[in-house]
């Protein structure tokens, strides 16, 4: 089965109300402008390359975000290839029967929803791995996320390729997955993921706990602040119906922790919980995780919430 690191840039919206949102089935969270791919070989190092420039039709305007982040303008958008076109070749350029390897979550849930609103077939997509999970396993020895920079540091990779390229960003993926013993990794994937963060739906350490029904990485935010503004976190919707939901206050658990409960009238609660990361270019993601919530969950953020009232008493200074 050949093995082929998938690396993708998307544009964003100028804003979470552009009137495109009421066009689309879904809430499309990036449109992919450039796919980058590495195959590697029989001895699981980088091979053969492929590259190409995706022509949006849904954000047009390169958010100014992205723009810094990958060097790309008006004019490269512009002359782009149109997805579909671009779809069929990364795909005739892969053969049949492939296992993709990523860097994360993201490319995953972007392939997918930008293959939903183009009408494109998605049966493909069935095997998708996060080398993130295999490193965290054989490496990394705690739960937390690395960045591709982190584990080209940890096995002394030279950074050769630009970051922030679609193809540069694969080809440095395929350098670290070719320090990874890939087939051992593989062979324990399904039960891995407890080693990255949002396992524990109390967040308190624990391996038990429901897995997550969403897992998202909010990326590309240039401050702290410009995380909570994004409406993915303060405007929550609904992962079964796409409505609006009543979100209760956030509540900090420390070290970059928050959690909160929403409710959707129809389909009831949600336990919302974020991790904030500095990055290595000086911008910050947010990890987003959603549980359905049952009474422990939200009995839990009932008792997180009091605790922190009292933290938060405590520290006011006494009037003189």
């Amino acid at each position: 089965m050949p093995y082929i690191v998938v690396d993708l840039e998307w544009n964003q919206a100028m804003s979470s109300k552009a009137q495109i949102f009421n066009k689309l089935p879904i809430k499309l969270r990036g449109e992919i402008i450039q796919i980058g791919a590495v195959k590697l070989t029989d001895d699981l190092h980088p091979g053969e390359e492929f590259q190409i420039d995706v022509k949006p039709v849904f954000f047009r305007r390169i958010h100014y975000k992205v723009k810094k982040l990958t060097g790309f303008d008006k004019e490269r958008l512009a002359n782009g290839v149109k997805f579909r076109g671009a779809i069929e070749q990364f795909l005739d350029w892969c053969g049949p029967d492939c296992t993709f390897l990523t860097w994360g979550f993201d490319d995953r849930s972007i392939m997918e929803q930008n293959l939903i609103v183009h009408d494109c077939d998605i049966d493909w997509m069935g095997n998708w791995v996060n080398l993130q999970v295999i490193y965290n396993l054989q490496v990394g020895g705690d739960r937390n996320q690395k960045s591709l920079a982190t584990a080209m540091e940890h096995f002394g990779i030279e950074q050769t390729r630009v970051a922030h390229d679609a193809l540069g960003d694969a080809y440095n993926t395929a350098l670290v997955c070719s320090k990874l013993d890939l087939i051992s990794g593989l062979e324990q994937y399904a039960g891995a993921r407890r080693v990255l963060p949002g396992s524990s739906a109390s967040g308190d350490g624990e391996d038990e706990g429901p897995e997550p029904i969403e897992h998202i990485a909010l990326e590309h935010h240039a401050t702290r602040d410009d995380v909570w503004a994004d409406p993915a976190v303060h405007d929550f919707k609904c992962p079964d119906c796409g409505g609006s939901t009543e979100m209760t206050r956030w509540v900090n658990q420390g070290d970059r922790r928050y959690m909160s409960v929403a409710r959707c009238p129809e389909h009831g609660a949600f336990l919302v919980r974020i991790r904030l990361r500095s990055c290595d270019d000086g911008t910050w993601t947010a990890n987003r995780l959603v549980y359905r919530a049952d009474d422990k969950m939200e009995e839990f953020y009932k008792a997180k919430s009091k605790l922190s009232r009292r933290c938060r008493r405590r520290r006011r200074p006494r009037k003189k």
